[in-house]
């Protein structure tokens, strides 16, 4: 029994235990100080966090890993546009980025909640797909619309012929503004605190959630639609409150993101970010269908180690930098494709013995009868 337990431990926590053993052999070989490494997970927690813990809500509803959050990063994007227009700089041009933000999203979450509720047992493959159709939406709007249709005043961040906006939007006047709101140095480490408690107040948020009569209703409809319906469930409004969650917070992750990146790639800030964001989650030892605010913080700790120790180490044993880059990419989405077949064979395995043990109390019923 006990050697069985340890089985199931090490199979649940494979990926993490496999990337702390990459971090172990790669660290030393890159040659970086571990200040240096400090500082950049610390800012990648920092960056990061906020982004990935958008992604629990629609995992305690049941619906999976949300690759639709880049609905949510379009939106940050977009405020941000306008906010960098209309010249709003710092602190203050963040808060109305986010105000922006928030009813497109909330829109956009919607849709896809909706769209989802058509799609049960799909919605992975599904919100993948929607990200892709909404991402045509949003070059639509950015590159014709943005000028002719959306008033853009200033030609710094308009395309040369006059309508569209440019490849790169400087969000200099709001670089790092959320990071060093509240400056704090220890031994050489600079922590972003004030992004922090943003961060932290995200995370009650979530615990206090999972206590409401609607996280509860989640948390039942993640488990069981059928009997969550029969219980009195609105089961449809609840997966789409699910949603609209995610995509907002997801908006307002960006617009953190992006500040401390100090530019945006209008048109491709947004397309790796949710694939980055459920491969940190997943190397955190999450699940489809479980993941806890532990699992996010363990996530960006070893998923980013790799992204910075990789390329380095790559560079040392075979002069080529390129070889360290292509690995952190396979590796993104290799231990996405791993987290899915292991999420599926552990699903048939249990379904499987479900179904032996049934089939046994029958037999065992019918000896006795």
């Amino acid at each position: 029994m006990k050697n069985k337990s340890i089985g199931d431990y090490l199979r649940r926590f494979s990926v993490p235990i496999m990337f702390v053993i990459i971090c172990l052999i790669c660290a030393p070989i890159s040659g970086l100080s571990p200040n240096y490494l400090i500082n950049e997970i610390v800012t990648r927690i920092g960056r990061n966090a906020f982004l990935i813990l958008s992604l629990l809500i629609p995992i305690m509803a049941g619906m999976g890993l949300n690759f639709s959050m880049t609905l949510g990063a379009m939106a940050g994007e977009i405020g941000l546009i306008l906010v960098s227009d209309w010249q709003i700089v710092g602190i203050p041009g963040m808060i109305l980025a986010m105000i922006v933000s928030i009813p497109i999203s909330a829109l956009l979450g919607l849709f896809c909640g909706k769209v989802l509720n058509m799609a049960k047992g799909r919605e992975m493959i599904t919100s993948y797909i929607i990200s892709f159709f909404i991402n045509g939406i949003y070059q639509l709007v950015v590159l014709y619309l943005m000028g002719p249709v959306i008033p853009i005043a200033h030609s710094t961040i308009k395309l040369p012929r006059g309508y569209g906006i440019r490849n790169t939007v400087s969000l200099l006047s709001m670089r790092q503004r959320l990071d060093n709101l509240i400056p704090l140095n220890i031994m050489g480490v600079k922590i972003p605190v004030a992004t922090f408690i943003v961060i932290f107040l995200l995370c009650l948020v979530i615990i206090w959630f999972r206590k409401t009569k609607l996280g509860q209703d989640m948390r039942a409809v993640g488990q069981d639609m059928e009997v969550s319906k029969d219980a009195g469930i609105d089961v449809e409004r609840t997966r789409i409150i699910s949603m609209i969650l995610s995509t907002v917070f997801a908006g307002i992750g960006m617009i953190i993101y992006l500040q401390n990146m100090g530019n945006i790639a209008t048109y491709s800030s947004h397309s790796q970010i949710g694939m980055f964001c459920i491969a940190a989650l997943l190397v955190g030892g999450a699940s489809v269908d479980k993941a806890s605010i532990g699992n996010v913080f363990l996530g960006i700790i070893l998923f980013h180690t790799m992204f910075i120790v990789a390329p380095k180490a790559g560079t040392v044993i075979t002069g080529d930098s390129m070889i360290g880059e292509y690995f952190r990419v396979f590796v993104s989405y290799a231990v996405i494709t791993i987290a899915l077949i292991m999420y599926e064979t552990n699903k048939r395995k249990n379904k499987s013995k479900a179904g032996m043990q049934l089939a046994l109390a029958q037999e065992q019923e019918e000896a006795n009868g």
